[in-house]
């Protein structure tokens, strides 16, 4: 890496190419000294890479913008470029809908005109451009509210520029800042508040409506902290200010103005301001414009450093930038969480930021291993401080875990359990040892077990034991030891059948590699007739499975060479739900193996996705909806596959229109050169004739009907794909409704009447008189009779004396709507882009 390059990435790190200096000021005139040198020669290297770097390093965006400032007196020309550079950048990302391209590119705006190379009264007319937009968007009569997300998008863009320009705009520019600031109050006052109880990390039992509505949302937040930094005089300690030390200079150059921006056109009005069609513009313009934060308080007050209310907000965007843009290095991406250029501490602040992004819903922004590799790092990189803070966080979650939405409950076990396999499965379980005393369906305790069951997939039983030897007792809750559950084991002392002669004959064949179809000969001659199908299907299914049973790997050639024996026996739902029991039955000792043979048989289409859906929500599964993960696990890989169905086939039929169209252009093309050729004179033998010389009109001829052929060939495929996503569609459609459909028939079985609850709150505390210990019943050890805990159970501190008050049906009940609240937020934007594209799809068909 050059020079240049390498000082214009690591300005502000501790690094080398700085030697041992860390001060702003040296950073910043050692690199603009070396950039003023290379502009003779590399001016048109310098423009992209610093651009690309303000954009991507975010966090040192007022150092690039005083580098910039200082070039500016040197090579104003040069500096012009950058802002003709920046505002087409911009004007691309408003056109797109780029919401972090724009966030940032106005930032760095900020930044130059705080270097005076932008003069204010032009970003003032960008604010004001972006406010005019938004107001417009959730006027009832001119606009669309149902797009009050980009609205708002708009305005925090705004308010997030103020940290970091706010003093200059009041000092250069009262008046028209005042002005923007009156705007922004006024959109607050017509916009409608934005909740988001839907997508809170904990259930809200407190009410009907959820959140008290008198809780501010985000944005409302966020003016809030502006005001308090406005009444304090604009200064934030969380913002560098390198520019200060230059100011002598900088004022000597030119000002620029900014070119004129285009806000994108306004949405569509609607007729009625309700009803279907404004949720699903609403639903849209809030993916487009998503939030990028919902904050997640984990730690009390008293624990989480002390800092002005715009600090936080600051530090959340300075971790979420490094988040974004750093996926890709998780090393350098915890490096530089940890060297933020504030003049204070906020480990807590960090750990609860990147568990937000870890809990988000619906999704989290990347793939949730990152942020277990980024926890890693930074445990790692703050050996002293970081892994107290994150053990205080998982014990704080611990703690709420009752009241945890069910798909944050999940994804916290899946990072616990990995993150604790990379720190030698090292904790503290005797804390935890009182969940053995709650009821098996208790939140903590399903947690607790679920993530030792975990852990074991991560190692190995015999490990995992020892890891919990200060808490022997919690044995109990790890997964069984066992193996295998072959039915036609040969084990001493094991009745032999006839049912195990077959089990033997046919490991027989399969070791004297008949083919398929011999063994399905063989099962419809000599089994069928004499056993009957259903023992038929147990022989066959337990020993196929028991043959690929040693590894994955033995598991997907025994499918692939023999799944045809399986799809001809389970040829219908209700065998496909008999062959799962039997997987379920062979690995009942695995849930992992239940899982993978369960997921590969539906990859394969042994196994259709309602036959799944039938198999979970039968009455032995919708027992362990409350106690158990490996129903839901099931059900989730089903509809992710179903899903990932559709998904690729989207991208196959995107990649095939462009196909079809450079077929087109192509085989328009060639038959151009064949109409320019066949209507040329030439002559043969003295005479005119009309057309090219025969040897060269025949590769013309040949490669126009070639061409033809090639988009005839791809037009095919594409129709081809299309009709494969429709029926995809239908079948996502579907499992949806019959999803939907089976939810509603065992929550009516068990739903207490309305009379007795009508909220979830109410619903929890129904049980509460019941489920404390009855005195008069215990028996076996001494009970306290103040709390009404085992006297066993006091060495655990007062966690203790916390009985678990909500009953096994009404648990049931909570556990159950909260999986069905997961699934319909998951894949609400799937349902309504199948629908959609369904809808367009039969009318291409019908006008065909």
């Amino acid at each position: 890496m050059s020079s240049w390059r390498s000082l214009l990435l690591r300005i502000g790190d501790k690094c080398p190419e700085y030697g041992t200096s860390s001060d702003f000021k040296e950073h910043i005139e050692t690199c603009f000294g070396v950039l003023r040198r290379e502009l003779e020669h590399s001016a048109n290297d310098i423009l992209p890479f610093l651009l690309q770097c303000a954009e991507q390093l975010p966090h040192k965006i007022p150092l690039y913008g005083t580098v910039v400032g200082l070039l500016n007196l040197e090579n104003e020309d040069f500096v012009r470029k950058i802002l003709e550079n920046t505002q087409t950048n911009f004007q691309d990302a408003l056109d797109s809908e780029n919401c972090d391209r724009i966030r940032i590119l106005m930032r760095f705006l900020t930044a130059m005109m705080c270097s005076k190379v932008l003069q204010p009264a032009s970003l003032v007319v960008v604010f004001e451009t972006l406010l005019s937009s938004a107001a417009t968007t959730v006027d009832e009569e001119k606009g669309n509210p149902s797009w009050q997300a980009r609205g708002d998008f708009y305005v925090t863009c705004i308010l997030s520029c103020l940290p970091w320009g706010g003093l200059e705009f009041v000092e250069q520019v009262p008046e028209e800042i005042e002005r923007v600031m009156v705007g922004i109050e006024a959109y607050l006052s017509i916009r409608r508040h934005n909740s988001d109880t839907g997508l809170s990390f904990f259930e809200e039992y407190d009410d009907e409506s959820g959140k008290d509505a008198s809780e501010k949302d985000f944005l409302e937040d966020l003016w809030d902290r502006i005001q308090v930094l406005s009444s304090n005089g604009w200064k934030v300690d969380s913002v560098p200010r390198p520019h200060l030390p230059f100011e002598a200079q900088l004022v000597a150059g030119k000002s620029h103005e900014f070119g004129p921006i285009n806000a994108p056109d306004q949405p569509e009005p609607l007729s009625q301001l309700a009803g279907v069609l404004y949720g699903k513009q609403k639903h849209h313009a809030e993916l487009k414009y998503c939030q990028r934060i919902h904050r997640l308080n984990i730690f009390p007050a008293s624990k989480t450093e002390d800092m002005e209310p715009i600090d936080r907000f600051i530090m959340e965007e300075y971790l979420l930038d490094v988040l974004l843009f750093l996926n890709g290095c998780r090393k350098e991406c915890a490096s530089c969480m940890v060297g933020l250029p504030v003049p204070f501490r906020y480990e807590y602040l960090m750990a609860e930021t990147i568990f937000s992004q870890l809990l988000l819903l619906p999704q989290p922004p990347f793939k949730p291993i990152y942020y277990t590799l980024v926890i890693m790092d930074l445990c790692k990189a703050l050996p002293g401080a970081f892994p107290a803070v994150v053990a205080g966080a998982v014990r704080a979650l611990f703690e709420k875990i009752a009241d945890l939405d069910m798909e944050c409950r999940t994804r916290l076990i899946l990072w616990f359990s990995h993150h604790l396999s990379n720190f030698q499965f090292i904790w503290p379980w005797e804390e935890w040892a009182y969940v053995l005393d709650l009821p098996k369906w208790a939140p903590q305790r399903v947690f607790v077990q679920e993530v030792l069951e975990r852990e074991v997939r991560l190692s190995y039983w015999d490990k995992v034991k020892q890891s919990i030897e200060n808490a022997p007792a919690l044995e109990e809750l790890l997964p069984p030891k066992g193996g295998p559950n072959f039915k036609y084991s040969l084990e001493e002392g094991k009745e032999r059948t006839e049912q195990h002669a077959l089990s033997a004959e046919l490991i027989t064949k399969v070791k004297g590699r008949q083919t398929a179809r011999e063994i399905i000969s063989w099962v419809e001659e000599s089994v069928f007739p004499h056993h009957g199908l259903e023992a038929a299907l147990t022989v066959v299914v337990q020993t196929l499975i028991d043959i690929g049973s040693k590894s994955f790997t033995h598991l997907i050639t025994v499918l692939e060479r023999y799944g045809q024996v399986i799809a001809r026996i389970c040829h219908d739902q209700d065998k496909q739900i008999m062959l799962i029991a039997e997987v379920s039955s062979y690995w009942k000792n695995n849930a992992q193996m239940t899982a993978i043979t369960i997921d590969r048989m539906m990859g394969y289409r042994l196994i259709s996705n309602l036959a799944i859906l039938r198999w979970v929500f039968s009455p032995a599964n919708t027992e362990q909806f409350h106690i158990s993960d490996h129903p839901w696990e099931v059900l989730r890989n089903a509809i992710s596959k179903t899903y990932n169905r559709i998904s690729d086939l989207r991208k196959e039929i995107l990649t095939l229109k462009k196909s079809v169209v450079s077929a087109e252009d192509a085989a328009a093309k060639a038959k151009a050169e064949l109409d320019a050729a066949e209507s040329k004179l030439t002559l043969v033998d003295g005479e005119p004739v009309l057309g090219e010389n025969p040897a060269k009109m025949k590769p013309i001829k040949s490669n126009a009907e070639k061409t033809k052929e090639e988009e005839i060939s791809v037009r095919d495929s594409l129709e081809a794909k299309e009709a494969l996503l429709a029926r995809a569609l239908d079948e996502n459609e579907a499992l949806f409704l019959s999803l939907y459909k089976n939810f509603s028939n065992v929550l009516m079985e068990r739903l207490p009447d309305a009379s007795k609850a009508q909220t979830l709150g109410a619903l929890k505390s129904i049980q509460a008189d019941e489920m404390i210990v009855d005195l008069d019943e215990s028996s076996e050890m001494e009970v306290d009779n103040e709390n009404g805990r085992p006297k066993k159970s006091q060495s655990n501190g007062e966690k203790a004396s916390n009985v678990y008050k909500v009953g096994d049906k009404e648990q049931w009940c909570l556990s159950t709507l909260g999986y069905v609240k997961a699934f319909s937020r998951q894949y609400a934007s799937e349902w309504k882009c199948g629908t959609g594209w369904k809808l367009q799809h039969n009318k291409q068909v019908e006008h065909k």
